[in-house]
């Protein structure tokens, strides 16, 4: 029923946790699809042995869009999920949201996101999930966690191979337009780990890539600019909360 897809590199601290999330989910028609891109740790030696779980590796190392879209490939659910080697989901996450989906005829969905730090701590702050969420709404702030996201396999869309740019954020802007809702499941059924992000050069280097995503989906200069500032006030909000 639902193809989950892993692209991993060098994720032998966090993969197996990651996994264990989906092993214990209370759905379990699903398959698992982890994309080793070409790792040089010990990644697939802490990945579990489960008939389940299939693992393809790349030859080179590719990068994550690249991965994600082999993934896509190779999948054969209805719906897809993504869950990156660092994330978590709760053990209701797939039963809930593929039931959301279902009560709401949703081509799209999305569910809300709690937070820990690199050490697995947790944030008392829980980016909550819009009931609905369209076009417009997605250009001001990505909600859509890309670890949250289920979707109707037939609708999906490669992710562009363009380097410096918020791969997901361009996928979910392009769905969005030409599908028109996201539906929001309002539970914190993923669990993000946050990197490093708060550190100004990596603000910096992320706004560019949110600035880059814009001009990719056909924005002018002087509205990406616009856009991305506008994006950037609510991304230092959210963290000023976490």
């Amino acid at each position: 029923m639902i193809s989950i897809i892993m692209p991993a590199y060098n994720a032998e601290k966090t993969i197996k946790i990651s996994i264990d999330s989906i092993l214990a989910q209370t759905f379990e028609d699903w398959e698992l699809i982890v994309v080793n891109d070409a790792s040089t740790d010990k990644t697939v030696d802490y990945i579990p042995n489960d008939p389940r779980i299939n693992i393809v590796t790349n030859e080179k190392n590719s990068g994550v869009s690249k991965s994600r879209n082999v993934g896509i490939e190779l999948a054969k659910g209805e719906y897809l999920a993504f869950l990156d080697s660092d994330d978590l989901w709760r053990a209701d996450k797939l039963e809930k949201q593929l039931q959301f989906m279902k009560e709401n005829d949703a081509l799209i969905s999305y569910t809300a996101s709690a937070f820990i730090n690199r050490a697995g701590e947790a944030s008392q702050y829980v980016m909550e999930a819009e009931k609905t969420l369209c076009y417009d709404d997605l250009l001001k702030r990505n909600l859509m966690s890309l670890s949250s996201v289920m979707i109707r396999r037939d609708l999906m869309i490669p992710f562009p191979l363009t380097e410096m740019i918020h791969e997901d954020y361009v996928v979910w802007l392009k769905l969005l337009k030409e599908h028109g809702l996201a539906y929001g499941l309002n539970e914190p059924l993923l669990i993000y780990r946050m990197g490093e992000a708060t550190k100004s050069s990596n603000r910096l280097t992320s706004a560019k890539m949110t600035y880059n995503a814009y001009r990719y989906v056909g924005y002018g200069v002087c509205s990406a600019c616009f856009l991305t500032m506008r994006y950037a006030t609510h991304s230092i909000k959210k963290r000023m909360k976490i």
